[in-house]
């Protein structure tokens, strides 16, 4: 970086709701060509900060200046057309559209009378996406693509304008690792023709790796800026909660149960192929591998999601046969998805009905639900797992995300499950209820519970795991005990450089 003039400079900002001040004079700027990281936990204040940049929200107090000059963002649109492009974590795309139409929407390029140039068009877009090196085309209907490909075409919108400043709202989330690495180089490239990006993440590791300094909220107050050389993680730990956390590696140990699960020879197609496993019950049994490795399959397949091709399945030592997850929930097994805004919760729907909606017909009184008895399950589980919430009338979509992980817990929980599969439990959540989840899960196992945790992040998986199942390609190439798993030998057993015979 250098003595030029900010990009972007946020001075001031207040932004006050009723009986909440989210913002309290937060101040911020941003050079050509940095990678800023906008750190803080759920409910510190950055979203409501971008979406006063963004023109969705007006500041009481402050002033956004851009470049030299100050600006009122009346819009989105208008943002975007005085240069600050975002990058949005939740898609707001059109299924039904090309992905062209989603790219420009709005800006079609136009001949005479009106009509759209789809030539021009299609050209341009498929310039884009030959940038970000993707595998389909202008034409490809949206709906048609993975999640990961659709987060792409969001990326793509950024490169459709000349951007002064991009934000990146998690914008990893979704990708797979080859993916990660195209985004970094259209950061890369964005910062090479002098584009100041925000980039916001909870991932501790890009941030170290691909930011030059960070900035902190908390409680909706500026904190402080850092270059991101002069710092470490349990600094901007502490400053973003106050506190220090525990990020060494399980080291617990307590008596084990009876082996709760146990999977014989489980192949489902190509997904997968000859699993094998056990887990007993007060041990939390970690799963950690390459995106396309299987393990979430395997989930589905325990929970009746999916068929399995062939193998064994066994509950407390005898054969069974799961058919849906009805009957998953019935034999004593629990799923928290991977997607919990997606398939874990009703976002509309408040904090009660939520936690109580797989038992609901065994809550009915005659024709209605015996409202009592919900709230009296909402309120052991809220005591239980320390959810914060004023109430259970409280709509879900409204709670941060490592409270609405805790209310897909709970929801499980109250069905009183003997196995608990957690598949990304800390997925988009803020370093401080991480932490808190990491504590749940490994209180769990010590009442008993047997538990499955799947994790992209080695860091999780060490911390929560008694034992880590390393897959790759579908197959289990070898167990590690907590004792023994150094981070080298996992990562070559996920690179399907070891395998385990006895496995």
């Amino acid at each position: 970086m250098t003595d030029q003039t900010p990009v972007l400079r946020l001075e001031g900002i207040v932004k006050t709701f009723p009986g909440v001040r989210a913002l309290d004079g937060v101040s911020l700027n941003i050079m050509p060509g940095e990678v800023h990281a906008l750190m803080g936990e759920n409910g510190a204040g950055k979203s409501t900060l971008m979406k006063v940049l963004g023109g969705i929200y007006q500041p009481d107090e402050g002033q956004i200046i851009v470049g030299e000059a100050p600006s009122v963002m009346s819009s989105p649109l208008d943002a975007k057309a005085k240069g600050i492009v975002f990058i949005h974590q939740e898609l707001s795309l059109a299924d039904e559209l090309s992905v062209a139409e989603n790219i420009y929407l709005g800006e079609l390029p136009r001949k005479r009378f009106g009509m759209v140039d789809w030539d021009t068009l299609y050209r341009r877009t498929d310039a884009i996406l030959d940038k970000l090196k993707v595998g389909f085309n202008a034409k490809t209907i949206v709906g048609d693509l993975s999640i990961a490909n659709q987060q792409m075409v969001e990326i793509a919108r950024a490169l459709t304008v000349e951007a002064k400043a991009v934000i990146f709202d998690e914008p990893t989330a979704s990708l797979t690792d080859a993916e990660k690495v195209v985004l970094f180089e259209v950061i890369s490239d964005l910062q090479a023709q002098g584009v100041g990006i925000v980039y916001i993440s909870h991932r501790m590791e890009e941030i170290f790796k691909i930011t030059d300094r960070i900035s902190v909220l908390r409680d909706g107050s500026y904190r402080s800026t850092v270059n991101t050389a002069d710092t470490n993680e349990e600094s901007i730990t502490q400053l973003m909660i106050g506190r220090s956390l525990d990020l060494s590696r399980n080291e617990s140990h307590h008596e084990l149960g009876d082996v709760a699960l146990e999977v014989r020879g489980l192949s489902c197609g190509n997904l997968y192929t000859d699993v094998s496993f056990e887990v007993r019950r007060g041990e939390v049994l970690g799963f950690y591998g390459l995106v396309g490795a299987g393990r979430t399959e395997i989930a589905e397949t325990l929970f009746g999601l999916r068929d399995p091709s062939a193998g064994t399945v066994l509950l407390d030592g005898v054969e069974t046969t799961i058919n849906s997850p009805a009957d998953a929930i019935s034999k004593g097994i629990s799923l928290v998805p991977e997607d919990r805004k997606g398939q874990g919760l009703v976002l509309g729907m408040n904090c009660r009905d939520n936690m109580t909606l797989p038992q609901v017909d065994d809550l009915t009184a005659g024709p209605f639900v015996a409202e009592g008895s919900e709230v009296a399950i909402f309120d052991q589980y809220r005591d239980k797992l320390d959810i914060r919430t004023p109430g259970w009338k409280q709509i879900v979509g409204n709670l941060s995300g490592g409270n609405q992980q805790k209310i897909v817990i709970g929801k499980w929980l109250s069905m009183h499950p003997s196995v608990l599969i957690v598949d990304e439990p800390t997925r988009g959540i803020d370093v401080g209820s991480k932490a808190e989840i990491h504590n749940l899960i490994r209180d769990l196992a010590a009442q008993g519970y047997a538990v499955i945790v799947i994790s992209s992040e080695m860091p999780e998986v060490l911390h929560v795991s008694d034992r880590i199942v390393a897959m790759y390609s579908g197959k289990v190439m070898r167990t590690f005990t907590s004792e023994e798993v150094t981070e080298e030998s996992l990562i070559q057993a996920i690179s399907g450089l070891s395998s385990d015979k006895a496995a």
